[in-house]
């Protein structure tokens, strides 16, 4: 049931981290991959590992055009679209100034990141969303984060270091992540009875070189005693892409060690 053989399959930010382990996961299930990014180096490098079926689209999802060029595109060259993983998300320009403190917090910073995070997966919902209505079918999965529900703790930051210094949970981030929790269960009704689904999977910390303080201070909150590799998303993504997910819509999965257990 988790077979995706036929099936095309976009996904956002899908040269990062996080986004090429879904394109790949998604490719091993039989799905023809879209992979969908800014740098067209990156996406025809991560195509072309995936394999001749997959295709790399250098896209700008702040932007209507590039958006609208590259769905059609896309289109043209599948006939379809039944998956939208919607991955990308920015930690601005400038990453030293996404981890400013909340009471010096540059308002350019906080529009740069809105402007992936919810207004870029608007755009690109909306254009796939035409032609998911035009098939009477698909599923759309966002991504979303443990900090879109809940606050941070921010004892897991002493003694942190990441991407050259210390690091926070922005609040720019918890409302982005908590804005992708409530447009996908809008779209899951007003989707419903259209043949669409919508469904939002929330990954607790990913293992990808934070230091030992940090990775020690994680595990420590978490009840699995440790941060996600990256890997263990995918799973949970093919299962909301596939037919096994075929009654569920609207809902929230944590993949988070039980993280928001607590």
């Amino acid at each position: 049931m988790a077979d995706l053989t036929g099936k095309t399959v976009i996904v956002t930010g899908g040269a990062g981290i996080l986004g090429q382990n879904f394109c790949k996961g998604f490719a091993a299930q039989g799905a023809r991959v879209v992979v969908l990014d800014l740098d067209p180096a990156r996406v025809a490098e991560v195509a072309g590992e995936i394999g001749p079926d997959a295709i790399g689209l250098a896209c700008d999802i702040t932007d209507p055009a590039s958006v609208r060029d590259a769905i059609a595109q896309v289109i043209a060259e599948t006939g379809r679209i039944d998956v939208l993983m919607n991955n990308a998300a920015s930690k601005s320009r400038d990453v030293r100034a996404f981890f400013t403190p909340f009471e010096d917090y540059d308002p350019e910073i906080w529009r740069d990141v809105m402007s992936v995070n919810v207004d870029g997966m608007f755009l690109v919902t909306q254009a796939v969303g035409r032609q998911m209505l035009a098939q009477g079918s698909g599923s759309i999965i966002n991504l979303a984060s443990i900090y879109g529900l809940v606050g941070p703790d921010s004892r897991i930051y002493e003694g942190s270091d990441y991407l050259g210094g210390p690091i926070n949970t922005p609040a720019v981030y918890s409302a982005s992540k908590a804005a992708v929790v409530g447009f996908t269960k809008w779209l899951a009704t007003h989707y419903g009875d259209k043949g669409i689904r919508a469904n939002c999977l929330v990954p607790g910390g990913v293992s990808s070189g934070q230091n030992g303080p940090f990775q020690r201070n994680y595990a420590s909150r978490t009840p699995m005693g440790r941060m996600a590799e990256a890997d263990e998303l995918v799973g949970p993504a093919v299962f909301l892409a596939s037919d096994a997910a075929s009654y569920v819509t609207g809902q929230v999965l944590a993949v988070d060690g039980g993280w928001t257990a607590w």
